[in-house]
């Protein structure tokens, strides 16, 4: 196992953390307190190369497959709602190149990331009122009437909601059929029959933008489901037929593809803790001597620092299986995003004892850090769905 970068993935490092440490960092607080899209931010990334979809074929010619977690980590770093911001469009991404067509991938990808003169965005929107994770339940409707789709459904918690170009949105086409009679639909914002919902106000993660997206008689052309209407047909057909695929929704295909990316999200924030932590423990005094001094935290300090790399390693390992076209045999994908997730929250929350009173306050930046961390406990599948995940793969 060879665990160095290469000296390419060392200048990405550092490309990503320069301009987190400048562009990002300093403006964080700001977009967290006043909730505001940090369109400013995404402008000044598309202008550097670290938005578009130029990042994204990069990342592709990876085998190792660490080019984005190596970015996400540097950006997230700097700020997890600007940062969810800069990547929430791949995750909309994935589900069109996971599933679309060649023609679909080519038409449809840039358009979700504009230009660098004119950024745009794009949104996966799954989750509904009544179905978190348990997308079977999807009540958004997919009918077909002539050459189109006439959408109608209400999608909750989806990023990026309010300010979307391109969405791809998971609907029911035959309810009979669970969620083998679900498909994936492009639709574009000048659509009609598309809008925004409510804008979510939320604990962390503020930058970015949740927000519902309602479909009223949203009509699209028939060519615009993913993958194209013979795969939809034959797919639709093998179900009715009660022939097992042997395969998850697309919707749930995405969700595992992108875990690797989200735990190192949960990684930056982590390592952003520690840092300030640790610096902190230096300078602060008490009884005397600084409290580096102090046993007590020197252990939070030990535990926290294994934590983060422990999670870190996972989450390459998950990363360098998908970027060499492994499976998750052993459910590594949940097993990096559980992990993550959850110390993230116990790092920033021993970051806010380790300050005291001080950590407690805006005048410091672990608290917000705190408030981000929970989101990746529950968002993309919560860490009770990611134990599931990783026992049915231990007992299959």
């Amino acid at each position: 196992m060879d665990f160095q970068l290469s000296e390419e993935q060392l200048e990405i490092q550092k490309w990503a953390h320069e301009f987190a440490e400048k562009e990002i960092r300093p403006v964080a607080a700001e977009y967290d307190e006043s909730e505001e899209f940090p369109w400013p931010v995404l402008k000044k990334a598309a202008e550097a190369g670290l938005y578009g979809i130029d990042i994204y074929l990069q990342a592709q010619q990876d085998p190792t497959g660490l080019t984005l977690p190596i970015i996400a980590e540097e950006i997230f770093w700097g700020c997890a709602g600007i940062g969810l911001s800069l990547m929430g469009t791949g995750l909309p991404l994935s589900a069109l190149a996971g599933v679309g067509t060649q023609e679909q991938l080519f038409e449809w990808a840039p358009k979700m990331f504009g230009t660098p003169e004119d950024p745009k965005l794009g949104a996966f929107a799954v989750t509904e009122p009544q179905a978190g994770s348990d997308v079977r339940s999807l009540r958004t409707r997919a009918k077909r009437e002539g050459g189109e789709w006439v959408l109608n459904g209400q999608k909750t918690y989806i990023t990026n909601g309010q300010y979307a170009d391109v969405y791809i949105v998971v609907a029911t086409v035959d309810p009979e059929l669970g969620h083998r009679g679900q498909a994936s639909f492009i639709i574009h914002k000048d659509d009609g029959g598309i809008k925004p919902g409510k804008k979510e106000k939320k604990l962390g993660i503020r930058a970015s933008d949740t927000s519902e997206v309602l479909l009223e008689d949203c009509r699209i052309p028939i060519d615009r489901v993913l993958g194209g209407m013979d795969k939809l047909e034959a797919k639709l057909e093998k179900a009715r037929k009660g022939e097992s695929s042997g395969r998850q929704s697309a919707a749930l295909r995405t969700f595992e593809m992108t875990r690797p990316a989200v735990a190192i999200q949960a990684v930056g924030i982590a390592r952003a803790a520690l840092e300030f932590a640790t610096e902190y423990s230096k300078e602060r005094q008490a009884f005397g001597v600084p409290i580096s001094q102090h046993q007590s935290i020197q252990n939070h300090l030990a535990d926290m620092a294994v934590e983060v790399e422990a999670s870190r390693l996972l989450t390459y390992k998950a990363a360098w299986l998908a970027g060499s076209g492994q499976p998750f045999n052993k459910a590594e994908g949940s097993m990096s995003k559980l992990k993550a997730g959850e110390t993230a929250v116990k790092v920033t929350e021993m970051a806010v004892q380790i300050l005291g009173g001080a950590g407690y306050i805006k005048d410091f930046p672990v608290e917000k850090w705190y408030r981000d961390s929970k989101i990746y406990t529950i968002f993309e599948g919560t860490s009770e769905i990611q134990r599931m995940v990783i026992a049915r793969a231990l007992l299959s």
